[in-house]
């Protein structure tokens, strides 16, 4: 189980800039906090050729409306650039829950081997 700090949403995580997909602020700032999130725990790092199953509990802040659709590219591009597999295509199923507010939200994954 990896613990990761609340993203931001889709929209906020990225910006265009002259034609071009950024990060923006609040992206990089998401990163950083994630990949020190993830230094600190050590999580398993899988190989590319290896198919998983990624199961995303999500535990808002508060109880406001949000889709959870726009919850896993932060999420997913995260455990990519902090080296848990090699690309997030290898991911063969998805799984994500909704559960209780937790002060400043947190996002628990479980990612496994298929």
């Amino acid at each position: 189980m990896i613990v990761l700090p609340w993203p931001p949403s889709v929209n906020r995580m990225w910006r265009s800039v002259r034609g071009r997909n950024i990060l923006s602020k609040h992206g990089r700032e998401y990163r950083e906090a994630g990949l020190e999130a993830l230094q600190a725990q050590a999580p398993r790092c899988w190989p590319a050729d290896v198919r998983l199953s990624v199961s995303i509990c999500v535990y808002p802040p508060d109880r406001r409306r949000r889709d959870l659709d726009n919850m896993p590219k932060a999420v997913l591009d995260l455990l990519t650039h902090g080296g848990v597999y090699g690309d997030d295509s290898q991911i063969d199923r998805l799984e994500i829950v909704r559960r209780e507010c937790h002060p400043g939200g947190r996002v628990i994954v479980d990612v496994r081997c298929i």
